[in-house]
């Protein structure tokens, strides 16, 4: 079979095909494909788009709902009054309010930066160093992980009012202390999994570069492996701040007079009915909560991790 086309001579119809860059394999196969089966693909592919945009709707519209009523001036959060900004004004002019988010954002910090710090020699540790503790470790660190929420809170509390009033410990009797040991048992296991994760996927030639220069192994930590795992172990620390945030049921149990969290201030105030103020703050937690999660999905995709490692990152795994 020859060109058609003139000035082409005898060149192979097939070779022009290729030099325009057209593809007909494909084409082919779908001018092959039964048109009741292509209309049935499509009738799917609609439907199942359609489900997804109806299951994301009802999910995010609680959302949108608060942050519409966060905008009430009305005495309660359900009866909308009238458009104002007082349920912001309130965490200015409410110290109670001020109070809760304040000790919601030091024990988050304190708490991110504690489970970041053990957590990282921890995933470190696993990844270049495992040995047959490994799985022992591995699987403390995943009962830890998935042990559920109610039953750290009813272990702390008793062993936190031992260790502060039995044992004289002082320390365990201030409620940021307690916070946050609380809020850093899940996000310690959370740091670990991310920074071994990380490593694991990186060869070792760096470090082993490193000690055949006869650098110390506290510098080849320092120049070397941390500026590795840097990416992993921010990401780690957003993350445990976040988490910390809404951290309600360890929080009710283990917080003292004087240190309420933020989620511990809004379950009591279910007592007496929800007010704007409750949805203005929780606007701005939700606000500070995306912002760190973008910073870590910055952080992650410019470190190379794809979008389904940083969507399983993200999610605490």
């Amino acid at each position: 079979m020859t060109s058609v086309e003139p000035g082409l001579g005898s060149i192979p119809a097939a070779a022009v095909d290729l030099e325009e860059g057209v593809d007909f394999t494909h084409a082919g196969a779908d001018r092959r494909r039964p048109p009741e089966h292509r209309q049935r693909r499509a009738l799917t592919d609609r439907l199942l788009t359609a489900w997804s945009v109806l299951v994301y709707v009802f999910l995010f519209t609680p959302i949108l709902v608060i942050v519409i009523y966060s905008f009430n001036n009305g005495r309660l959060l359900v009866a909308f009054d009238s458009f104002g900004f007082d349920g912001y004004l309130a965490l200015f002019r409410k110290p109670a309010i001020a109070d809760a988010v304040m000790v919601s954002l030091r024990t988050g910090a304190i708490a991110a930066v504690l489970a970041s710090l053990l957590g990282t020699l921890a995933g470190i540790a696993l990844a270049r160093k495992p040995g047959k503790w490994t799985f022992w470790f591995v699987g403390m660190l995943l009962l830890v992980a998935v042990t559920p929420e109610i039953v750290d809170a009813v272990s702390l509390l008793p062993w936190l009012v031992f260790l502060g009033q039995d044992l004289g410990m002082s320390i365990f009797n201030d409620g940021t202390v307690r916070l946050v040991v609380g809020h850093s048992l899940f996000s310690v296991a959370v740091v670990t999994y991310i920074v071994r994760a990380r490593l694991v996927g990186l060869p070792a030639n760096l470090e082993e570069a490193s000690a055949d220069l006869y650098a110390p192994p506290l510098r080849t930590f320092v120049k070397v492996t941390l500026p590795l795992a840097m990416p992993a172990v921010l990401a780690g620390l957003l993350l445990s701040f976040t988490f910390s945030l809404d951290n309600t049921v360890v929080s009710a149990f283990v917080q003292v007079s004087g240190s309420t969290p933020w989620p511990v201030y809004v379950l009591s105030s279910l007592r007496s009915g929800l007010r704007p103020e409750i949805a203005g703050v929780s606007t701005i937690m939700l606000i500070v909560t995306l912002i760190a999660l973008s910073v870590v999905w910055v952080v992650l995709k410019r470190a190379g991790d794809s979008a389904a490692d940083i969507a399983r990152t993200m999610a605490g795994g």
